[in-house]
């Protein structure tokens, strides 16, 4: 189970620890974020202070129908208890945990300030149709 919390801008909060090279480790707060369909961006200064790996350039489109390019590292979080590899977006804003990561759990958020967020894997994840 990983557990978070509403803030007072009623974003819902939770603190990742992410591992770089060399055992350099960061804890980061993270704003979940239904709408990112990755696993996690993080900003520039952080990505240089894990020292993590480039990968490949990707592109999105945000929001508001801009398009964006942006860099994409090879990272490990501690999720849910577990050494978890993933991809890494470069994007010069706040962190945010995407989709992907929550893939095969369960997201309850009690959407007040001060309320909890709630992280729990499924016991049997359903199929993408």
């Amino acid at each position: 189970m990983i557990i978070g919390i509403v803030n007072e801008y009623v974003e819902a909060i939770i603190r990742l620890v992410v591992l770089g090279s060399k055992g350099h480790e960061q804890e980061v707060d993270v704003v979940v974020d239904t709408g990112f369909d990755g696993s996690l961006s993080l900003p520039p200064a952080i990505i240089a202070a894990l020292g993590l790996t480039y990968r490949q350039r990707g592109r999105a489109i945000l929001a508001d129908g801009s398009e964006t390019v942006f860099n994409i590292y090879e990272g490990i979080v501690n999720w849910d208890g577990q050494p978890r590899r993933i991809k890494v977006d470069d994007a010069d804003a706040d962190p945010l945990l995407g989709m992907e990561l929550l893939y095969g759990y369960e997201l309850k958020i009690e959407v007040v300030e001060g309320g909890s967020v709630i992280i729990n894997l499924l016991s049997k994840p359903k199929a993408v149709a």
